[in-house]
């Protein structure tokens, strides 16, 4: 999974510079965070909604629009993807409920 992730990442990062008429990437970077970010909540609506409906061929497709929205997000924050992963490590084996109640208030 990860290689199919870095991979994606590092596509991701080299086109965020290419000619906008050419690359979704580049186009989509060159509108801004606030767009990549608007486009990441659009992704995580419709995958709501392909569960909501019980379908699962749309929701793998509403799923890799998101993660790959995400992955543009992430890219335009400068924050690496193991970073997110790193996270995930992080937690594992961790109760969900006791990581909720340590994390910061406010």
């Amino acid at each position: 999974m990860r290689a199919t992730l870095h991979t994606l990442e590092q596509t991701i990062r080299q086109r965020r510079s290419a000619d906008p008429s050419t690359s979704y990437v580049a186009k989509l970077a060159a509108r801004g965070r606030a767009k990549i970010a608007q486009k990441v909540g659009e992704e995580a609506v419709e995958t709501v909604i392909a569960a909501m409906a019980d379908d699962r061929a749309e929701i793998v497709g509403e799923s890799a629009d998101l993660i790959f929205h995400l992955m543009m997000l992430l890219a335009d924050m400068d924050v690496p993807f193991d970073a997110v992963l790193d996270e995930l490590d992080r937690r594992e084996g961790v109760s969900g409920i006791a990581e909720k109640a340590a994390r910061p208030k406010g």
